[in-house]
């Protein structure tokens, strides 16, 4: 097996993903008990951890933002940016996920369109969340009734499509076997040389570049 000896992800990226992970994580199961009708645990617990999870789950970024502020606005920054080998992408991701030819793929940067796509919906729900959970928390008693229903019916919208793209995060990031080293990656940081070179093509050729350059110097 290949050595993975290329660098990908710091030490403080990897903590924050797995804590904003394990936070919606929580946030699913306890958004669950308060929210759905019929599931009840005859306690005041589950609506409590909810909403101190919630203060986590938005609270994290705006920490990670502090630390790593310019990796932060290159995050946004790549989620917004597309051009025409993120459309080509899209039209070739479908054969190219269920076994197709790896080759049809264009080559892409730091992350491939598909992750730009879910960080786009973690960025656009997150914001959701914040403006709405405010709302169901401290001026639930201070709307009119239809105004908290539209309320909750944008929280559930919301939850609802971040929740069907984190199961693919999920698949693509753990079970799909042509992604066998992003669940590693996301441990100690590094993949190998031909995954980077697969996966993230633009992104491994210009780190090289600078390697090599550093190197004549």
């Amino acid at each position: 097996m290949e050595e993975r000896t290329v660098d990908r992800y710091q030490k403080l990226t990897i903590w924050f993903h797995w804590v904003h992970a394990a936070a919606f994580v929580i946030l699913v199961l306890t958004g669950a008990v308060v929210f759905l009708p019929g599931i009840t645990v005859g306690s005041e617990g589950p609506g409590i951890v909810h909403r101190v999870v919630a203060v986590i789950f938005i609270g994290a970024p705006i920490v990670y933002c502090f630390f790593k502020t310019n990796r932060a606005l290159q995050f946004i920054k790549e989620s917004i940016t597309w051009n025409r080998d993120d459309f080509e992408w899209l039209k070739a991701a479908p054969s190219y996920y269920f076994g197709g030819p790896e080759e049809n793929m264009p080559p892409q940067g730091y992350i491939n369109t598909g992750q730009k796509m879910w960080q786009l919906v973690i960025l656009g729900t997150s914001l959701i969340f914040l403006i709405t959970g405010a709302i169901m928390w401290f001026f639930k008693h201070y709307i009119p009734l239809e105004a908290y229903q539209w309320t909750l019916f944008a929280h559930g919208i919301a939850f609802i499509l971040v929740f069907v793209m984190f199961l693919a995060h999920i698949y693509m990031g753990i079970l799909h076997p042509r992604m066998s080293e992003s669940l590693r990656s996301m441990k100690d940081g590094k993949i190998s040389p031909t995954y980077a070179r697969s996966h993230y093509c633009k992104w491994y050729d210009s780190i090289q570049k600078k390697e090599g350059r550093k190197t004549a110097t």
